[in-house]
């Protein structure tokens, strides 16, 4: 009987293919194929480092098909290696599925670590980055997207999150209504490639920024966004979540009115309007 197979999770770059590091290219070479999130991408990265591998599509819509027969391959004693398009796979990536299936069945699991966007952007925001918190990207709504941003108005870790070219004007709006204008953030904007940006600022400063620049609303996006503060910030905060979500069914000088008094935070930091 062949001992089981390892399944190696491993890391492709965001956007400079020169961080894709040694160990990563030689798990890619010797395992007996490689399970990608859009193989056609995958197919193109393989290819600039001269690799031949075979290639099994993994994306969101057939992953609990396709995890029982990818256990079986590996228990029978293949290895395999996962990626997804670009960084760390499972980082608002599929892939969670097939890693929990290999676990349950005692097969190896093992990071190949290396490019991932969210701490990349992190790591050159200069805002807190010893607690943080991981949102992913936001719902596409703008209801959905106020609604989850008001449920982390008062989060004091340093938040993270993922959008899109074509929602990034909206999303910064959303988050300087729920979160308050002034609330110091940072944009990561197209990191490790060509027009690598980053931008700092309150959200107000961005916001306007990025609608004034199109250059600016292109690429790919991590937004950070300090945490409230731990006492006026945080009751400011929960003051911003109540009137972002009051104001959708009352006047908003009502809806300041009922928030602040509910959060006890100033009216005049919730609404500016008489």
């Amino acid at each position: 009987m062949h001992a089981p197979g390892t399944l190696h999770v491993v890391a492709t770059p965001i956007g400079n293919l020169g961080d894709l590091s040694p160990r990563a290219l030689d798990t890619l070479r010797s395992v007996a194929a490689v399970c990608a999130e859009d193989t056609r991408h995958t197919r193109q990265l393989l290819s600039h480092f001269g690799l031949e591998r075979p290639l099994l599509a993994l994306h969101q819509h057939n992953e609990d098909a396709q995890a029982a027969q990818l256990v079986a391959r590996l228990l029978a004693g293949e290895s395999l290696a996962l990626v997804s398009d670009a960084g760390t796979p499972l980082v608002s990536d599929p892939g969670y599925r097939l890693v929990g299936a290999a676990r349950a069945a005692g097969v190896r699991v093992s990071p190949v670590p290396g490019a991932c966007a969210a701490i990349a952007a992190l790591s050159v925001a200069g805002l807190p980055s010893d607690r943080f918190v991981f949102e992913g990207f936001l719902p596409a709504k703008g209801s959905g997207r106020r609604e989850r941003l008001s449920r982390v108005a008062g989060e004091t870790r340093t938040l993270l999150f993922y959008e899109s070219a074509h929602r990034i004007e909206e999303a910064l709006a959303d988050m300087a209504l729920v979160f308050g204008a002034a609330r110091r953030a940072v944009i990561a904007r197209e990191l490790t490639k060509l027009f690598e940006t980053v931008l700092d600022g309150s959200l107000a400063d961005l916001q306007a920024r990025v609608a004034g620049d199109p250059d600016q609303r292109k690429g790919e996006f991590v937004v950070i966004v300090e945490g409230a503060g731990e006492d006026a910030d945080a009751k400011i905060a929960e003051g911003q979540r109540l009137y972002a979500k009051l104001s959708e069914y009352l006047k908003p000088s009502q809806a300041a009115k009922l928030a602040a008094e509910l959060s006890g935070a100033p009216r005049k930091a919730l609404y500016g309007g008489e």
